[in-house]
């Protein structure tokens, strides 16, 4: 079997050499960059099954890199976990909304960090691996066999994790999803995990959904769903 791929970007050897060891450790072909600069453009060549992110890098930071390769189409999907020293809710809200799947402060564990990296190819993998299924809500069309969404016949880009949590409500039309579940769900978390991440993954999906946003419904205190019909704007 092909070992999965893993780039990792941080300016700080000591936390590189410490990740790349317990990676390959599990099996993970690991490649690490202790330059910022070189990260796109390693990127292209390694295409890496995952990628890990410090935030506070000189020159280039980890939120530039991410929303650079986010903007290419063919980089993505590429899951991004961010490694950073900067904890506050803040920063956690900044990192996915620049389009990570996961954030992870320092000091970290390494065995949590393997795990959520495990958790977050195998929620890859999945999209994937789906039967034949095509689910449509009002210009919102989603097929899962080829792991595409368009809207009005546009296609989008999503992230693996931003497709799996719009294929979930999807699936379930007028039927309210807890934050709770979709962590559960969607990013194989407990709930200890902190419920906006949830949120913050929605306010992105509505983003790229423009018009059609809206089939996505709120209730408060509670979750989301696909309204039965769509909310006017």
């Amino acid at each position: 079997m092909e070992k999965r791929k893993i780039l990792v970007v941080d300016d700080e050897p000591d936390v590189t050499e410490l990740v790349v060891y317990h990676l390959k450790a599990k099996g993970f072909q690991v490649e690490a960059l202790n330059h910022a600069t070189a990260s796109i453009s390693r990127v292209r060549s390694f295409l890496p099954d995952l990628i890990i992110l410090d935030i506070m890098m000189p020159e280039l930071s980890g939120i530039q890199i991410c929303r650079i390769l986010r903007a290419d189409p063919k980089l993505a999907r590429i899951p991004i976990i961010f490694l950073t020293a900067k904890a506050e809710p803040q920063d956690r809200i900044e990192g996915f909304e620049s389009g990570a799947d996961d954030y992870l402060a320092k000091p970290f564990s390494p065995k949590e960090l393997v795990l959520r990296i495990e958790s977050i190819l195998r929620r890859a993998a999945g999209g994937l691996q789906v039967p034949t299924t095509r689910l449509q809500v009002g210009g919102i069309l989603l097929d899962a066999e080829t792991h595409r969404v368009t809207v009005h016949g546009q296609l989008i880009e999503l992230t693996a994790t931003e497709f799996k949590l719009l294929r979930l409500l999807m699936e379930r039309p007028g039927r309210v999803q807890t934050r709770e579940h979709l962590l559960l769900n969607v990013w194989n978390y407990s709930t200890e995990i902190e419920t906006r991440t949830v949120d913050t993954h929605i306010r992105r999906l509505r983003e790229k959904l423009g018009e059609e946003a809206n089939w996505i419904e709120t209730i408060r205190g509670v979750g989301y769903r696909i309204a039965d019909k769509k909310l006017s704007a």
